[in-house]
């Protein structure tokens, strides 16, 4: 099967989108510092499977095109970017997976445009409520000490923009050595190099930053979150405990061998319950709310 490439306009910018086979539509939503490709496995698993994998280079990164303004980077618009590019290829709903800022951009698509979604598969990535809120606490203040130099002029630029970068954002969170090859690297920054994409890429933080999303986001689509649980970059503590008082029908599985790339550290892995999720019956019940238990650590 040979990856299909193309350019969707979606209203305010054009976003580019690289597809593989044929079936129910998945859309896949990448994080920083990331591109389409870094759901490449997991795009081969779902076409091999039956379904339609569309991977999105997010508004500003890769070959998407790019918004003039640091606000312009709000999650709410880079949401309904997103509903327009559902609407553009003319699908009238979508399963949907993200990771890091993917993720969380996916949970705002979720409550903003509940009619597109179908259902959501989360890895490693806060909800933008308990990212607030998370954010007021020691902890994560020192987990995220990155997002406070992102907000300097220019310097982030220069740093995001060279090889020992992203070696740290990469490897340096890596569990399963070799994760991340150096042909992966060199890929990463190139694109993180390409001409605006350091600078839409941050602009990402300093939107958040200057302008934090002040809505719940109830999600109320079936939902799986996968967690590996030795991420230095996000607190499993105060973005899972009250997760379902926003998204009540969630089923959370946590890796202990596995870190913020789990999609990475467990390709295979991860496949196995991305296509157990999405292909189970739509009325089966995966929430953890009333109590219902969390999945602790499994190994595989």
């Amino acid at each position: 099967m040979k990856v299909l490439h193309r350019r969707v306009v979606v209203g305010r910018i054009d976003l580019h989108v690289a597809e593989l086979g044929l079936g129910t539509p998945v859309l896949l939503l990448h994080g920083f510092p990331g591109y389409w490709a870094d759901f490449r496995e997991q795009m081969t698993a779902l076409a091999l499977a039956g379904y339609r994998a569309i991977a999105v280079d997010l508004p500003g990164f890769g070959q998407s095109g790019q918004l003039p303004k640091v606000l312009d980077y709000r999650a709410d618009l880079l949401a309904d970017d997103l509903a327009g590019l559902i609407r553009a290829l003319h699908l009238p709903r979508v399963h949907v997976v993200g990771h890091d800022w993917g993720g969380t951009l996916a949970y705002c698509l979720s409550s903003r445009h509940p009619e597109l979604v179908d259902c959501l598969v989360v890895l490693n990535a806060g909800h933008p409520a308990l990212i607030r809120s998370a954010l007021r606490r020691f902890e994560q203040q020192c987990r995220s000490w990155y997002i406070f130099l992102f907000q300097l002029p220019w310097l982030p630029e220069r740093l995001v923009c060279s090889r020992t970068a992203i070696a740290l954002a990469l490897r340096g969170m890596e569990v399963r050595r070799g994760a991340f090859t150096d042909i992966d690297l060199d890929n990463y920054l190139a694109a993180m190099r390409s001409p605006g994409v350091a600078r839409a890429a941050l602009n990402y933080y300093r939107a958040a930053w200057r302008a934090p999303s002040r809505g719940r986001y109830p999600v109320l689509q079936r939902t799986l979150v996968l967690w590996g649980e030795r991420d230095p970059a996000l607190s499993s503590g105060l973005l899972l405990g009250e997760l379902s008082h926003h998204v009540p029908n969630v089923r959370l599985v946590r890796f202990s061998n596995a870190g913020h790339w789990i999609h990475h550290d467990l390709p295979e892995v991860v496949a196995r319950h991305l296509l157990e999720f999405l292909s189970a019956p739509a009325d089966s019940s995966t929430a953890l709310a009333n109590g219902a238990p969390q999945n602790q650590h499994p190994a595989s």
